[in-house]
């Protein structure tokens, strides 16, 4: 007791005796957090001042929860998130500029705030790590998407929007979210189509397909949507720099969407079913005329028609009409003393060439829209050999 009559500035904290009320305790450092805004504000800046960050922190956070609406709330919510950013808290900055942005939009620091949340959003998208008690962990890349993603709410048409929804793709990607990485992307061609930025978030989305359709066994609906990317690309930005990589790319893909149609064709080719296989190589001389597999298939389809006939490498549609044509022309035939002209007195088909309705199965209905097929037994397609790509590299220009 005669210690902290006598050194009253050492006292740890006090007791407070008032006459008809409780005894009252405050912990050190809130001996004066007490007042209305005003006496509040002028206690934080002071703290401020004497560069005691903590304290002016607590005062300011104090200010707002007891007198949100007072004419310092803005102000010191603004005060408070920049002084916690000065202190290395990325995350807790983010969160009361945040407060800012939704709970005070008119405030004269709002474009401040926006920038602010840009910047540490942009720390976490390129590596920053999460710091728990001082030791860096985990990936804060969710991190980075809440905060990009609270700018575009906030600000839906501001300086840092298309960026910052640009920067949402990129997480995901970095996530390895393809599908919520192309919606970011689309979401800045629809939303910001005049922005700079529209043009490698179109860019991205072709070249997201694209690496989809390269991953393991050629995927050709995969390389049907980078297609088709890649030429809204260049029709939207024929000027671009990245216009010729985009060519580059979609002869790529045209290029293995032939060797895949070549090798369905081989398959069955090989199992003796004939009018599929033509079929397919039809398809690889329609996908690249000029082409070794296109040369490759018009020799095969010569051969097969020497072996088999036309007759027997028809379409299933043309083969089912004449059937029902033939049928009516059977009834006809058991009248007494009817014989067929002598151009539809035909030698039987090749043994290979005799079936079922099974043979019918593999084709497809739409030759625009080939199926791979499955094997006899049910089971996939075995995947092509690995052959030589051209030289391309679309990876080496393909991020922003």
């Amino acid at each position: 007791m005669a210690a902290c009559v006598a050194f009253p500035e050492r006292t740890p904290a006090p007791v407070v005796f008032r006459p008809g009320e409780k005894v009252k305790y405050h912990p050190p450092g809130e001996d004066e957090i007490i007042g209305n805004a005003d006496e509040l504000f002028r206690q934080a800046q002071a703290a401020q001042l004497h560069g005691d960050r903590t304290r002016a922190i607590k005062i300011y956070k104090k200010l707002v929860k007891k007198y949100p609406h007072s004419n310092h709330a803005a102000e010191a919510t603004f005060l408070a998130a920049n002084l916690t950013e000065e202190t290395g808290d990325f995350l807790k900055a983010a969160a009361i500029y945040r407060g800012l942005m939704e709970a005070y939009p008119q405030s004269p620091h709002f474009a401040e705030a926006i920038e602010a949340q840009f910047r540490i959003g942009e720390l976490y998208l390129n590596g920053k790590k999460k710091k728990i008690l001082g030791v860096a962990f985990g990936s804060t890349l969710d991190y980075a998407v809440e905060i990009f993603a609270a700018i575009v709410r906030s600000a839906p048409y501001g300086r840092y929007t298309a960026r910052a929804q640009f920067d949402i793709g990129r997480a995901r990607e970095k996530q390895e979210a393809p599908d919520l990485a192309i919606d970011a992307y689309q979401a800045v061609v629809e939303k910001y189509p005049n922005d700079p930025l529209a043009v490698d978030a179109q860019y991205q989305i072709g070249y997201i397909w694209f690496e989809a359709s390269r991953s393991g066994s050629f995927d050709p609906n995969a390389a049907d949507k980078a297609r088709i990317a890649f030429q809204d690309f260049l029709y939207r930005y024929p000027k671009s720099e990245k216009a010729t990589q985009a060519r580059e790319n979609i002869a790529l893909l045209e290029h293995r969407q032939t060797k895949g149609s070549l090798e369905i064709a081989k398959f069955y080719d090989k199992a003796k079913n004939y009018r599929a296989a033509v079929l397919y190589y039809n398809e690889v001389i329609r996908q690249q005329p000029g082409s070794s597999e296109s040369e490759i298939a018009k020799k095969r389809i010569d051969q097969l028609r020497a072996k088999v006939g036309d007759a027997a490498l028809q379409p299933a549609a043309v083969t089912a009409a004449k059937n029902e044509k033939n049928g009516s022309k059977k009834t006809a035939a058991k009248a007494p003393g009817f014989a067929p002209p002598a151009s539809e007195q035909r030698a039987p088909a090749p043994p290979e060439m005799r079936g079922t309705g099974r043979d019918l199965a593999p084709l497809p209905v739409d030759s625009d829209s080939l199926p791979p097929p499955a094997a006899a037994d049910g089971s996939a397609l075995p995947d092509a050999p690995p052959a030589a790509e051209p030289s391309a590299t679309p990876e080496a220009t393909a991020t922003p």
